[in-house]
C-alpha cells in the first residue's frame, strides 16, 4: 500500500507542477480556473507518458528489489533427495510340524496286545538245587512263581507254581502246580497238579483238579481225573470223585471211589485173553 500511496502522490505533484501558477500564493481562489484553462491547452501527451513510464519502471525496480530483499531473507528450502525404499524380502517359512503331524497321524501304531502269563509245567530233575524256598503261614502272594530248588508253601499262593525240586504244600494253592514230587497234607489245592515222580495227598488235604504223575498215594480227597502210568493206591481215608488210569491200582479198605478204574498203563493184553471177543 506504501507504494501505491506514493505513487498517487508523485502523479498529483506532477500534474501540480503542469499547471502555472500553483505555487504562487494568494491565488488559491483562482485555482480552478486555473486547472480549467490549463486542460483546454495544449499538453505534451508524450512527455507526460514517458513520466507515468519512468514512474512505473521505477514502482517495478522498488517491487523487485523488495521481492529479492524477501527472498534473501528466507532461509534456502533444500529439497530432500528421494531415496529408494528397501522393502526386505522375507522367505516364505515351511510348516513342516503340521506335515510330520499329518504324517505320524497317518501311520497307525499297533499297541501291543497284553498276553496271558504261560504256565511251564515241564519240570527239570538234572537241574534241581539244593535250595528250599519257604512261604510262611501268613503271606499271600498272588502270581506266578518258579525256583529251581524246592517250594515249602506253608502261607497262600495265588497263582502257578513251578520248580524242579519237591513241591510240599501246607497252605493252599489256588492255581497249577508243577514239580518232580508233590506232597499234600492238610492243604487245600484248586488247579493240576503234574508231577514227573510221586504224587502224595495226605489225609485232611483237597484237591480240586486232574492229578498227572508216575505214581501216586492216595488219602485225602479228590475231585478230579487222575492218570497215573505207575502204581496208584487209595488208602483207606481216600474219596476220589473221578475216573482212575494206572498201571495198577491197589484199594484199601475203606477208601470211597465214585468213577471207572482202568489199568491202561499194564503189561497184559487184556484183549488177547479173550481171543479179540
Amino acid at each position: 500500500m506504501g507504494l501505491f500511496k506514493d505513487f498517487k502522490d508523485d502523479f498529483s505533484q506532477a500534474v501540480n507542477e503542469m499547471m502555472p501558477g500553483a505555487d504562487v500564493p494568494g491565488k488559491e481562489n483562482k485555482t480552478e480556473d486555473l486547472v480549467v484553462n490549463t486542460l483546454g491547452e495544449d499538453v505534451d501527451v508524450k512527455s507526460e507518458l514517458s513520466k507515468l513510464d519512468g514512474l512505473l519502471e521505477q514502482v517495478q525496480k522498488d517491487d523487485g528489489s523488495d521481492t529479492q530483499k524477501l527472498e534473501s531473507e528466507l532461509p534456502p528450502i533444500h529439497k530432500e533427495d528421494k531415496k529408494p525404499v528397501i522393502t526386505p524380502t522375507v522367505d516364505p517359512v515351511i510348516n513342516t510340524f503340521n506335515e510330520e503331524k499329518k504324517i505320524m497321524s497317518d501311520t497307525t501304531m499297533e499297541t501291543p496286545k497284553p498276553t496271558a502269563p504261560v504256565m511251564n509245567n515241564k519240570v527239570n530233575p538234572d537241574a534241581v538245587s539244593d535250595e528250599t524256598s519257604v512261604i510262611t503261614a501268613g503271606t499271600v502272594l498272588t502270581g506266578d512263581i518258579a525256583s529251581d530248588g524246592s517250594f515249602d508253601i506253608q502261607g497262600t499262593i495265588n497263582g502257578n507254581v513251578t520248580c524242579n525240586g519237591k513241591l510240599v504244600v501246607t497252605g493252599t494253592i489256588n492255581g497249577n502246580s508243577a514239580a518232580s514230587e508233590f506232597f499234600a497234607d492238610v492243604a487245600k489245592v484248586e488247579g493240576e497238579v503234574v508231577s514227573s515222580g510221586t504224587v502224595k495227598i495226605g489225609a485232611g488235604s483237597v484237591i480240586i483238579g486232574n492229578i498227572s504223575a508216575a505214581s501216586a498215594v492216595i488219602a485225602g480227597a479228590i475231585k478230579g481225573d487222575i492218570d497215573v502210568q505207575g502204581p496208584v493206591v487209595v488208602d483207606t481215608s481216600a474219596v476220589v470223585m473221578g475216573n482212575i488210569k494206572s498201571r495198577s491200582v491197589q484199594i484199601n479198605n475203606g477208601a470211597v471211589i465214585e468213577g471207572f478204574c482202568s489199568q491202561c498203563y499194564a503189561d497184559i493184553d487184556v484183549q488177547g485173553l479173550f481171543d479179540g471177543k
